[in-house]
């Protein structure tokens, strides 16, 4: 009896800090909202929405307070600085819009004893860190016609169309349900590049990246300074000049409202 007994609260306990952990603690998640940029067509704006975006998650919850997720996040950013309030920047004449395309191992930290399959409070502040990748391919319009910028070497270099990321945020999670979670966040990231915007540094020197023809561009348009300048031989801003801010990366960000569903047993349950 007494080792009957031994094998059965083995069994439970390795029910409740094994196997069943896993399935009481694995938490899917979707999410939407809005995205936006930090960079060189926008600098001093910190939230400026500019874009939807979406999301899904999945994770693992360690213990009401620590989770580690993968997540896939995609958001629309753009700028134009024909809607700057700086008159530099109006003359400058620069836009873009870029699709993101993110993946992200993130760790959650919970400040309240809560998960939504589990703990002892219904709601609690989070915040969370991580590392990524970003895909991006920064665009233009100009008169009529969009420019897919990276091809044309705006400032007379090459770049790559994608980057890590470093993703960092707040936000609040809400039971709703016995699995059910509700939560909004507010998140960051710090791309390791500087031309989410196309826009880096300097004008080139020689060789100006050149588009479409036209009458009043008989040349080709000029991607890399597409100011209106009366006069040719005398630019608004001359070959290596400052065109850029000189920070070296960008930021983009993400701010959400989501559903999460935590998958749990009814055989063993563990807190």
């Amino acid at each position: 009896m007494k080792r009957l007994k031994k094998i059965i609260l083995s069994v439970g306990l390795g029910c409740v800090f094994s196997g069943a952990a896993v399935a009481q603690t694995t938490e899917l998640g979707v999410n939407a909202g809005a995205a936006g940029y930090i960079g060189d067509i926008n600098p001093n704006h910190l939230f400026k929405p500019g874009g939807v975006a979406f999301g899904a998650y999945v994770k693992r919850n360690f213990n009401p307070y620590w989770a580690v997720g993968i997540h896939y996040n995609y958001g629309k950013i753009k700028g134009d600085d024909a809607n700057s309030d700086d008159l530099s920047l109006k003359t400058r004449n620069l836009n873009f819009s870029t699709s993101l395309n993110e993946l992200s191992l993130q760790v959650d930290f919970n400040f309240l004893d809560y998960f939504s399959g589990g703990g002892i409070k219904n709601f609690t502040p989070y915040m969370f860190a991580g590392i990524g990748g970003v895909l991006f391919n920064p665009k233009a319009t100009y008169e009529g016609e969009t420019y897919e910028l990276r091809y044309y070497q705006t400032e007379g270099k090459k770049y790559k169309n994608y980057a890590m990321s470093i993703p960092y945020g707040i936000g609040m999670k809400y039971r709703i349900g016995e699995r059910l979670g509700l939560f909004t966040q507010l998140g960051y990231r710090t791309a390791k590049t500087d031309y989410l915007d196309d826009v880096g540094d300097r004008y080139p020197l020689t060789n100006p990246a050149l588009g479409v023809k036209s009458a009043n561009h008989p040349n080709g348009f000029n991607l890399s300074d597409p100011s209106n300048t009366p006069d040719p031989n005398h630019p608004n801003f001359p070959p290596g000049g400052q065109r850029g801010n000189f920070v070296k990366n960008d930021t983009y960000f993400f701010v959400h409202i989501g559903l999460s569903y935590t998958f749990t047993s009814d055989k063993c349950y563990s807190f």
